[in-house]
C-alpha cells in the first residue's frame, strides 16, 4: 500500500455527535484495498476533501472491525468545514495508517483504566472497543469520560452500552455548570472524578487522552493512585499535520510525534523539552 497516495473512501453513514462534532463511517471504494488494509489501535490517518486539503485524525473504530473505518472530527477550519458539507455517498481520500499504537500485547492480563475528555474519547474509543472485543484477555476495565456539558458528550449511545456491560465500570461526568436538570451522572472535572473513582494502580495500565490541561492534572492523580510512569499512556495526535515527518510541525526536540508517536508513556513524555 502506498502511504503517500490517498485511497478513495465512500461515506456510508454520518452521525452528528454534538453541534460541532461529527462521525463518518467509511468504506473503501476498492474492495482489494479493503482486503489488504490493516491498522493498530492508536494509529492515525490523513483524511482529504479533494480541492480543499486534508486533516489528521485518529482512526476511531476498532481494528477488530475492518468492514468499516470511522473518524470523528470537530469543525474548526477549512477542511473540516468542507467535510461537514459532505453527504452519505460522497467520496473522500484516506492515506495511512501512520504512527505507533497502544501496547495492547503488554496490557494483557492487567486492569485497564481508560480516561478521556471531550473529543479525546475518539482515539480512546478505538482501544476500548479493541479491548472489549478481546474481553477475556484483560482483567477489570474502567472507563472515565468527561466533557464540558451534557451537549458536548460524544458517543452517547456507546456510553450507555458500556455502562450496561458486565465487568466494565463506566463513569461519565460533566464540568460544574454543564449539567442538565435530568443529568444523573457525575459533576466535576475529570481529574477529580478519577481520584474519586480511585482505580487501583497495581497491575494496571491507564490510557489518557483529552485537552492538555486535563492530561496535565490527571497525570499526578494517576501517580498518587500507584500507577507507574511506564503504565500511564497518552497520545499527542493533535500536534500532527503531514503524517510522515516532512512538515516539522509536530517536532518536539528530537522527536517527531507522527513518526515516534503519537502514543507515548509518561516516562517518554518527561524526557521531552520543558517547553512541551
Amino acid at each position: 500500500m502506498n502511504l503517500y497516495k490517498p485511497d478513495l473512501m465512500i461515506i456510508r453513514d454520518i452521525i452528528q455527535e454534538t453541534p460541532d462534532t461529527t462521525t463518518f463511517r467509511l468504506q473503501f471504494k476498492d474492495p482489494k484495498v479493503a482486503e489488504s488494509f490493516q491498522f493498530r489501535a492508536g494509529q492515525f490517518a490523513e483524511y482529504s476533501v479533494f480541492g480543499e486539503g486534508e486533516c489528521t485524525f485518529c482512526i476511531a473504530s476498532s481494528p477488530t472491525r475492518l468492514d468499516y473505518i470511522e473518524c470523528s472530527f470537530k469543525q474548526f477550519g477549512r477542511v473540516t468545514t468542507a467535510m461537514r458539507r459532505l453527504n452519505v455517498g460522497d467520496v473522500i481520500g484516506l492515506r495511512g495508517p501512520y504512527g505507533n499504537y497502544f501496547p495492547l500485547e503488554q496490557m494483557k492480563g492487567k486492569n485497564i483504566v481508560f480516561i478521556a475528555g471531550g473529543i479525546g474519547l475518539a482515539p480512546v474509543r478505538c482501544i476500548i472497543w479493541n479491548a472489549l472485543d478481546l474481553r477475556d484477555q484483560f482483567k477489570d476495565i474502567t472507563i472515565v469520560y468527561g466533557a464540558r456539558s451534557v451537549n458536548d458528550l460524544v458517543y452517547k449511545r456507546e456510553l450507555e452500552d458500556w455502562k450496561n456491560m458486565d465487568g466494565v465500570k463506566t463513569v461519565v461526568t460533566v464540568d460544574p455548570g454543564g449539567e442538565t436538570p435530568d443529568w444523573t451522572g457525575e459533576i466535576g472535572f475529570v481529574p477529580t472524578i478519577v481520584e474519586k473513582v480511585a482505580p487501583a494502580g497495581e497491575n494496571s495500565v491507564a490510557i489518557i487522552c483529552g485537552p492538555p490541561i486535563m492530561i496535565k492534572y490527571t497525570l499526578p492523580v494517576m501517580q498518587k493512585l500507584g500507577f507507574t510512569e511506564d503504565n500511564i499512556i497518552t497520545t499527542l495526535e493533535n500536534r500532527m499535520k503531514c503524517g510522515c515527518g516532512k512538515c516539522g510541525r509536530c517536532n518536539i526536540g528530537s522527536v517527531y510525534v507522527c513518526k515516534d508517536g503519537p502514543v507515548f508513556n509518561y516516562t517518554q513524555l518527561k524526557a521531552l523539552p520543558e517547553e512541551f
